[in-house]
């Protein structure tokens, strides 16, 4: 990626994975904006070294005159970690559809239009990377997470092409897909959830609610934001980063049941959410209680 010192762009670096990455790049020596919708939560990372920087992802402007500054000052961004993105959490049916763009506005345009604006300047100089902050659950699918893993799931896609495409260019992209991690964004998705308590899909939010909260309470297999942060730089330092970084027991245990058949799949998620369906034929989903 060049002798010059790396100017570093990372979305979404209010907190969690976006914070650690910009710490842990600042200590490594890249020149790190670290941005965020509210540029007063990024005070705490101005003493470590970072630049605050004001970006929404959902907003031209803002990622216009972001990007004009790095590009002012430095000419070009060397790495653009696109980061920002939340979970839209809730029955199919049950999501507005507002609440779908908006997941998609965060999760996926404004990751591809941020994207658009940083590679002329890469294309110019030769030479840059793009890392993409996915998923493990872009290669599988939990109920009730039919937003946010369609996203995930979108960034696969878009990862794959943009290698290729971009390739020429002396532009490598690099995709990481992470297991569940512990950081105050992901307690506030379980909140977040707005289904009635009178809704059909209510007993498999229970069950959902249930199996989350135990699974977390326990730590297992959860990874925290400072590790998916170190293997963040080591893919930004790396001379020949791989195409993808698969973080986590459980990105890689999921990701590889997912191949199963279809029906054993299935099978599995019932196991996992303790749900089945009522007696009479009913296909609405109850919580299986301990005896």
């Amino acid at each position: 990626m060049g002798t010059h010192t790396q100017v570093a762009l990372i979305t979404g670096a209010s907190s969690g994975i976006g914070e650690a990455t910009a710490r842990q790049l600042a200590a490594a020596g890249f020149i790190a904006y670290a941005t965020a919708r509210s540029v007063e939560k990024l005070a705490p990372l101005s003493t470590v070294g970072c630049r605050p920087l004001q970006l929404d992802v959902t907003d031209e402007a803002s990622m216009h005159a972001a990007v004009a500054e790095v590009e002012r000052q430095h000419g070009a961004v060397d790495l653009l970690i696109n980061n920002a993105g939340y979970g839209e959490m809730g029955p199919i049916e049950e999501v507005t559809i507002d609440a779908w763009r908006r997941q998609f506005e965060t999760n996926v345009f404004g990751l591809v239009r941020l994207t658009q604006l940083v590679l002329p300047a890469m294309r110019a100089r030769g030479s840059g990377r793009i890392i993409n902050v996915g998923s493990g659950g872009g290669e599988f699918t939990f109920p009730l997470g039919g937003a946010y893993h369609a996203s995930k799931y979108a960034l696969e896609a878009i990862s794959d092409a943009l290698r290729f495409e971009v390739a020429p260019f002396g532009v490598e992209v690099v995709l990481i897909q992470p297991s569940p991690v512990q950081t105050p964004l992901a307690a506030a998705t379980l909140e977040a959830i707005k289904t009635p308590s009178d809704s059909p899909y209510a007993p498999l939010v229970t069950a959902f609610r249930q199996m989350s909260e135990a699974s977390a309470a326990s730590g297992s297999g959860y990874l925290t934001a400072e590790a998916v942060a170190q293997s963040i730089v080591r893919a930004a330092q790396a001379r020949r980063p791989r195409a993808r970084y698969k973080l986590g027991i459980m990105a890689h245990m999921l990701s590889s049941a997912r191949r199963l058949p279809d029906r054993w799949w299935d099978a599995l998620l019932r196991a996992m959410y303790r749900s089945e369906p009522k007696s009479g034929g009913s296909s609405q989903p109850s919580v299986k209680r301990d005896a």
